[in-house]
């Protein structure tokens, strides 16, 4: 959801723009200007290559890794003219549109502070500014500035602070920064008792961050440029040359993301290598950060695990012989062998564990059971006596908040529903007793005026597909409403019933809000990532599919009135549906769509590649190139009429290259018989999240739902 700043360019030189990018102007075009037409991208001959066949690309010239080539750059920024031109019949909407949803910010905020050694630690913001204030106060209740994002923005187009760790004294910090979008982070660090960073850098890294506890020592993530995967983990001590950093892990598998961070005790660094199907975590004593680190438990194929230090022994989520994962435990002594791992938690085929934060005296789970995700506390004493935590709502959403504390009976989480703001509870564990910390406050928002509720949508092979719905109270189920429908369905990402104050802005005016909980995430657990990944992903677009008639027949949509919105892997989605069922969608918004399936994951150069044969399949393998290739939304463009569309990207996204949904579109304008919109824009100064800034954000969300309104409104 990327856009440049807003700007026209006049007829003249926007042909000028179009010449350089494309040549002349076809005979149609005489008369009229560029901007009142759509560009159609030059075709260049272009084979790819691959074991299994050869296929012609003629847009593979769209592709320019250095992003400097004139020629792409002008076809880029005809397409934003073109697309200004078209919204600037429906500017005031817009305007409005962004006005609503600016004002359900309370600009003006803050986190609820947690406690960390000596000092109580929260983010906040300024009315008018995008970007956080990192503060904390001792124990007088003096207010100290840590780091204010907004002065690092200043003459910057993008700007985004990746982590900010402090060190176990509490006198340093360390933060990542990226200032193109990169995702390609500079190390810094700053002395907290003068406010000054340090002159030394290191660039070219992940976000991770993991410190020693001799207070000058920093475990960091070095990529790789050409692919840029996580690759190295560099010692870096504090305030020495760059080239000082020395090399203590790299890892040789390109199919392995990879991580480090401290344990929640401070115990322990860790190292943790993460594969769709494999991982392996690798730990070192945080006094001796000159010491060897030591493996978990070496990796296999089909056997994940994460882990957490507790009392001289770690705590372990596992799949071990348990697809919806179980809870188990080893001796620090004991460890590589995992053998020697005893259950805690036992596998249940109707409960699938999420995550799990561990207390002296308490284990607390976050665990998925008909769709929704909610909290489990079990006692270390007498598992049998462990206690959820209630919700008087159909559908919502509970996750933990920041624990950096062991030794407590308070657990801090998070509660929200499609109509309940986050709200952030400290929970008392011994009594059962909770505290309400904070509900962030949404200016014009009055909850009582909404509705949630749940349906389930029969899929083509009998599966029932759980979907949560949105809409404003008075609502009649007549089939005249007309329907935003997003689903994501990939990498086993659950798509769950956050509150999305922006909503309400097509809420406010009739809309259905449904979330399709499609296969691919892991609502229902593994089975239902396990049932939308590599030979079975085509589940995950007739899921999406098999919801909208869903909707439609039950009379929460007119069947005229449903439009669809995914991002990334659902951008993917969006690209499928167009191609199989265009009828059942009067408009679609593909957000950084990853398209191009078959030739980004022939080309192993390209980031993330590698990491994703198991969740896509190797194209190198003939039945996985074969399967990829009868979906890819790219491959699979024809002669047919299309809904209209909304497409957006950044230039510098390091996730889906910018040029995958480029070429998509030119190939679409080629091929579709309708007279629907097709909109293309590139952020030329982001990459895979948008803009930076929070205001910014909203400004492109009034954009697509602008784009939407307008359409209902013909």
């Amino acid at each position: 959801m990327a856009f440049k700043n807003r700007f026209q360019l006049s007829g003249l030189a926007l042909t000028a723009l179009w010449l350089t990018a494309c040549g002349p102007i076809t005979p149609a075009q005489n008369g009229q200007t560029a901007a009142s037409n759509p560009p159609v991208a030059e075709q260049r001959p272009y084979v790819v290559e691959s074991p299994h066949g050869n296929r012609q690309d003629p847009y593979y010239w769209l592709r320019d890794d250095s992003r400097t080539d004139p020629e792409m750059l002008a076809y880029l920024e005809a397409e934003n003219a073109y697309y200004d031109s078209y919204r600037a019949d429906y500017a005031e909407l817009t305007a409005q549109v962004e006005q609503e949803i600016i004002g359900r910010i309370k600009q003006d905020d803050s986190s609820v502070p947690y406690q960390k050694g000596d000092y109580l630690y929260s983010v906040k913001y300024e009315a008018g500014k995008e970007y956080p204030i990192h503060v904390r106060t001792d124990k007088d209740g003096n207010d100290q500035l840590m780091l204010d994002v907004n002065v690092l923005a200043e003459g910057q187009s993008y700007m985004n602070v990746g982590n900010l760790e402090v060190s176990p004294n509490q006198n340093l910090m360390a933060y990542m920064v990226d200032n193109t979008g990169r995702r390609q982070y500079e190390l810094r660090i700053r002395n907290l008792e003068t406010g000054e960073d340090y002159a030394q850098t290191l660039t070219g890294l992940s976000p991770a961050i993991a410190w020693a506890k001799d207070n000058k020592t920093v475990f960091v993530i070095e990529n790789d440029p050409q692919t840029l995967l996580s690759t190295r983990v560099m010692k870096y001590r504090i305030g020495e040359p760059a080239e000082s950093a020395e090399l203590v892990y790299e890892e040789t598998d390109n199919t392995f993301y990879m991580w480090v961070n401290n344990t929640t005790d401070g115990e322990y660094i860790q190292i943790n290598l993460d594969q769709t199907v494999s991982t392996e975590v690798h730990v070192l004593d945080a006094d001796s950060p000159d010491g060897e680190f030591q493996v978990l438990a070496p990796r296999e194929r089909d056997f994940q695990y994460s882990a957490d230090h507790l009392d001289d022994r770690w705590i372990i989520r596992t799949d071990l012989n348990a697809p919806n994962f179980q809870i188990m435990t080893v001796a620090h002594s004991d460890i590589g062998d995992k053998s020697k791992w005893t259950p805690l938690i036992e596998h249940r085929n109707d409960v699938f564990i999420q995550d799990f934060t561990v207390f002296t005296n308490y284990l607390a789970i976050n665990e998925r059971s008909d769709g929704l995700r909610r909290i489990r506390i079990v006692p270390w004493e007498n598992a049998d006596q462990a206690q959820f935590i209630a919700s008087d709502e159909e559908a919502y959403v509970t996750v933990f908040e920041r624990n950096v504390q062991q030794n407590t009976d308070v657990l801090r989480y998070t509660y929200s529903s499609l109509t309940t703001p986050s709200t952030v509870y400290a929970y008392n564990m011994a009594t059962g007793e909770q505290e309400l910390l904070k509900q962030t406050e949404v200016p014009n928002f009055d909850a009582s005026l909404y509705e949630t509720a749940r349906t389930w949508a029969t899929a083509n092979d009998g599966t029932k597909i759980p979907v949560s719905l949105l809409y404003k109270k008075g609502f009649k189920q007549d089939g005249s409403a007309p329907l935003y429908q997003y689903a994501y369905g990939s990498y086993g990402s659950s798509s769950d019933p956050y509150f999305r104050s922006t909503i309400f802005s097509l809420v406010d005016r009739g809309f259905v809000y449904a979330i399709a909980h499609i296969r691919g995430g892991q609502e229902m657990g593994r089975q239902w990532y396990e049932d939308g990944k590599l030979l079975k992903k085509i589940n995950t677009f007739t899921d999406y599919i098999d919801v909208t008639e869903h909707l439609v027949a039950e009379k929460y949509a007119h069947p005229d009135k449903v439009f669809g919105m995914g991002g990334s892997a659902g951008g993917l989605l969006m690209g499928a549906v167009a191609n199989m069922a265009p009828e059942h969608y009067r408009g679609l918004v593909a957000h950084v769509p990853f398209v191009d399936v078959v030739t980004t994951m022939l080309d192993e150069s390209i980031p993330l590649t590698t990491n994703e044969f198991d969740e896509w399949g190797n194209p190198k393998n003939q039945p996985y190139y074969d399967y990829m290739l009868s979906y890819s939304p790219y491959d699979q463009v024809k002669k047919q009429d299309y809904p209209a569309m909304l497409v957006t990207t950044g230039l510098h996204d390091s996730q889906v290259q910018y040029f995958e949904p480029a070429k998509w579109v030119a190939k679409l304008r080629t091929h579709k018989t309708d007279a629907n919109p097709l909109m293309y824009k590139t952020i030329m100064t982001a990459g895979h999240g948008g803009s930076s800034g929070r205001f910014a954000r909203m400004k492109e969300i009034a954009e697509e739902y602008a784009f939407i309104l307008d359409l209902v409104q013909d």
